[in-house]
């Protein structure tokens, strides 16, 4: 079996090339598609993701490139769930790169009886120093280290996408679809994604406090639901031994949750925070 890739992209330039070749690259599964779904790109997103067609075309894959007006990122997964053609989809990030065995993995995992949600395992990279701890604090979470979090791809099939209709305008696409699946419906592969976290501690206080309000949304909205998100604060016990571990990453991640709770309210809406 396989399936369709839906890339939601806004303003991608810098990251697309390197998206779409790494999905070139995958082992398979044989006659995927990947779907494009530029959303209100003022640079060269499209341009550049149509350069690829010939190279899919010739591995037998289908790239579509919508070129939408400014949809927001609902809205472009939403055209893409309309161009999609196969029943097993996977919502990839325009800045996140595969690695070649993911997508095959993907689809032998989505082939299961039953309602499936499932995602590879994160490799989050960054560049500064505040970044890089912040990151080393992250990634040790339970949630992070141990369940599916999704956060740049997830995948379902057709029992599983069968669970919510169009996506709802709300700032946590990937929480919204998670929470549809009980955690034992969720299921972590192997093979790895790379995942660039924000740089710098203004965006990383930015697009924190931004997630903290889709949960917080999401919350409000679908309380039974929420139930399924299996998130358990981390116990004192482990934050002192990551403390002493890693004081430093333990100091930058603590200050960003500190400067989320002080700060004022974000209304943006993609929040790429690059």
């Amino acid at each position: 079996m396989t399936l369709s890739v839906i890339l939601p992209a806004c303003n991608e330039a810098a990251y697309i090339d390197a998206c779409l070749d790494a999905l070139l690259d995958s082992d398979g599964p044989q006659g995927a598609q990947v779907v494009v779904a530029a959303n209100g790109c003022t640079d060269d997103t499209v341009a550049r993701a149509r350069r690829h067609e010939t190279s899919f075309a010739a591995r037998g894959w289908h790239l579509t490139v919508l070129d939408l007006p400014a949809l927001g990122k609902p809205g472009a997964l939403n055209a893409g769930d309309a161009a999609a053609t196969h029943p097993m989809r996977a919502y990839l990030d325009a800045d996140v790169r595969v690695s070649p065995p993911l997508l095959g993995q993907i689809a032998a995992a989505l082939a299961a009886p039953g309602a499936r949600y499932v995602s590879g395992t994160p490799r989050v990279t960054a560049q500064g120093w505040i970044s890089r701890a912040y990151a080393r604090f992250w990634v040790r979470l339970p949630f992070v280290a141990q369940d599916v979090p999704g956060f740049g791809l997830f995948a379902v099939n057709a029992a599983g996408r069968a669970r919510w209709g169009a996506f709802p305008a709300l700032i946590s696409d990937d929480t919204y679809v998670r929470i549809q699946f009980a955690p034992g419906e969720r299921v972590r592969l192997p093979a790895a994604y790379d995942w660039p976290l924000v740089e710098g501690f203004g965006r990383l206080v930015r697009v924190r406090r931004r997630q903290d309000q889709g949960v917080a949304e999401l919350t409000a909205l679908e309380p039974a639901l929420m139930a399924n998100e299996g998130k358990d604060s981390p116990s004192r016990g482990w934050l002192i031994r990551r403390m002493v571990a890693d004081p430093v990453a333990f100091a930058v991640y603590t200050a960003v949750k500190l400067a989320v709770r002080l700060g004022g309210r974000d209304q943006s809406g993609w929040v790429r925070g690059r």
